[in-house]
């Protein structure tokens, strides 16, 4: 009886660390959020008060869930541990950045990656090179360092950037996935693409029309 209780006890001591290394884990890309939300808050200021005009339109945060994080795991092939969820789930955390115009995406990017303290791990370039469903974003990960009270601690946050345009589509493609259960008809899935060769042309006309009235950007 005595060694039964023993074992439970050690399972339970076993699930409640368990529990608070996925708490720390979740806290620490938290702040890295917070840390890079920050600077891109710093950034929109500056644009704001000192320039004529300010190339974020607006910037969205996420965290991922506890379940959607196991989900991901498993769907990989691992057991969900600790050690398997820092190495293969890579978008913990993730940003958003919606611009205006193509060129105000690679602008941001560089004024981001350019900052001393962040380090940029890997770089996507699916507006330059669109995925063949149409999809067109700019994705980075980017590792921010969190000073924590004992320790530094980097953190890997994946960030994302693309136009009001793409967002648009992006945003209609997710719902339509969600509608069919990822079992999209293929007329639909002609029209997506489709739309999305739209979507590249209006980013491209919008573009020229703000420089023939503007200038070119910088």
């Amino acid at each position: 009886m005595s060694t039964s209780l023993e074992r439970t006890r050690s399972r339970l001591d076993e699930l409640e660390s368990v529990n608070a290394e996925v708490t720390r884990l979740l806290m620490e890309h938290q702040f890295g959020i917070e840390e890079l939300t920050t600077k891109i808050s710093i950034l929109q200021d500056e644009f704001t008060h000192l320039h004529d005009t300010n190339p974020i339109e607006h910037v969205d945060a996420r965290l991922k869930s506890v379940r959607s994080i196991v989900e991901k795991v498993t769907r990989r092939g691992f057991e969900p541990t600790l050690e398997n969820i820092r190495r293969e789930v890579t978008d913990i955390a993730g940003i958003r950045i919606t611009c205006a115009f193509v060129s105000d995406v690679y602008a941001v990017f560089d004024m981001i990656a350019g900052q001393p303290d962040l380090r940029v791990l890997q770089v996507k370039d699916y507006v330059a090179d669109p995925k063949p469903n149409g999809y067109r974003s700019l994705h980075a990960q980017v590792e921010v360092p969190v000073h924590l009270s004992d320790r530094t601690v980097p953190v890997v946050v994946e960030l994302q950037l693309r136009t009001v345009a793409m967002d648009f589509w992006a945003a209609l493609e997710h719902k339509i996935y969600y509608k069919y259960d990822k079992h999209v008809p293929a007329d639909i899935l002609r029209d997506l693409r489709e739309a999305a060769v739209v979507s590249a042309d209006l980013d491209a006309r919008m573009e020229s029309l703000h420089e023939r009235v503007h200038g070119t950007l910088d």
